[in-house]
């Protein structure tokens, strides 16, 4: 196309003068400085006429229509009295950049909106070079915690990626703001979360986990204060695969001669396992005629129903009297996965009782595993371990107090 300017475009210091045409789907702006408009120090910002060389420089711009927009820029370094010579200051492109402040705010935009893979079509840009600018925004804008009213946390993991890899997290139990993500789920894994908090631990009254020792441990190492409190999900759980699956196997093994009996425990999983008030139709029915044939099964059942009691106790007293209790009858059954179990599970006592005192689980943390999974998803895995925390906290801003 012929000569032409085009003031006030939103290149401050520069007039764009011509106007072409690349491809179907991309054209070029020549920009020259403007005469008028003297270029800037980088250091000290104030104007510099001595002019040490002059670089063209090729710029993205925001899409113009169909086109993606390539802005030719003769960068200058100029050079200050005071300060030397430095590349000039742009109001509309950071240091070093190829990509205008126009572009990388639709980007950032987009950002919030869509998964990186689909804005890269849209946009043509690298998936790299929009991850970086997606990680600069999210380390830019996220909240800093409040580190001096948290009081009580709760910690958990979640798969980072497959072959048993894992990241921990840890959240405010009140705002549910995610304050730490880091990877693995060791004591060592665990302790820069503390080292992080550094005084404030001694403000820390209570912190929920699911039964992991190397959690235990690093809590009651850091924080002189706090109280451990076992999550019930996990425990009851635990109970499910290790005494209920164990014990109802066995009974099956024993009915081996009989085989609609045997039949009938070997499909009893999710009948025993399921909370009596999420059984359906004729289930509840299968599950009490099971259970007055099979006296092991009935032991193993209720002893779940006390076990979960624990954790609903009015005062720690009366939490301390019921565990006593129930660790008394799973020692009295006779059925050896219910004893073992009980064994396993007494040094974790306090924890449980604990639970009088601090109402906390981990339940909250379990549905925001399941929108991590989403996160994961939606980019299809993350290579960069930190970006992916990055976009967990972003996820949880917490609540105002």
């Amino acid at each position: 196309m012929g000569d032409a300017t085009f003031p006030g475009a939103g290149w401050e210091g520069f007039i764009a003068t011509r106007f072409v045409p690349l491809s179907d789907s991309q054209c070029q702006i020549d920009l020259i400085p403007d005469p008028q408009v003297p270029a800037r120090c980088p250091r000290c910002r104030r104007p510099c006429s001595l002019i040490h060389d002059t670089t063209v420089r090729r710029i993205r711009d925001r899409d113009l229509f169909e086109y993606r927009v390539w802005l030719s820029v003769p960068i200058r370094r100029v050079r200050c009295v005071t300060c030397g010579v430095g590349r000039e200051a742009l109001s509309w492109l950071a240091p070093r950049s190829r990509l205008t402040h126009r572009l990388r705010q639709h980007v950032e935009v987009l950002l919030t909106l869509l998964p990186i893979k689909q804005i890269a079509e849209l946009t043509g840009l690298h998936w790299h070079t929009l991850k970086s600018l997606d990680k600069a925004r999210l380390a830019r804008d996220l909240p800093e915690p409040d580190l001096g009213r948290v009081r009580y946390l709760v910690m958990d993991e979640f798969a980072l990626f497959k072959g048993h890899r894992y990241a921990s997290v840890v959240i405010d139990a009140e705002t549910r703001q995610v304050l730490w993500v880091g990877e693995g789920r060791s004591r060592e894994a665990i302790r820069p979360c503390f080292q992080w908090l550094g005084p404030h631990c001694e403000h820390i009254e209570a912190v929920a986990m699911d039964m992991n020792t190397a959690m235990d441990l690093e809590v009651q190492a850091w924080c002189p204060r706090a109280r451990v409190v076992y999550d019930l999900f996990h425990v009851i759980a635990k109970f499910g695969r290790e005494v209920i699956d164990r014990v109802r196997v066995d009974q099956a093994n024993q009915l081996r001669h009989d085989k609609p009996a045997r039949r009938a425990v070997k499909r009893s999983r999710w009948l025993l396992l399921r909370n009596p008030e999420n059984l359906k139709g004729e289930q509840a029915g299968e599950l009490k005629a099971l259970l007055d044939l099979n006296q092991p099964l009935m032991t193993v059942y209720l002893m779940k129903a006390q076990l979960k009691e624990l954790w609903y106790a009015r005062t720690e007293r009366a939490a301390r009297w019921r565990w006593t209790r129930w660790f008394n009858m799973a020692q009295a059954s006779g059925l050896a996965p219910l004893i073992r179990f009980a064994r396993l599970l007494k040094p974790y006592a306090e924890g449980i009782i604990a639970s009088a005192a601090h109402r906390l689980n981990t339940s909250v943390l379990e549905g925001m595993n399941n929108r991590i999974k989403v996160i994961k998803r939606m980019a299809y895995g993350y290579r960069d371990s930190d970006y992916f925390f990055l976009k967990i906290k972003a996820a949880f801003p917490g609540n105002p107090r």
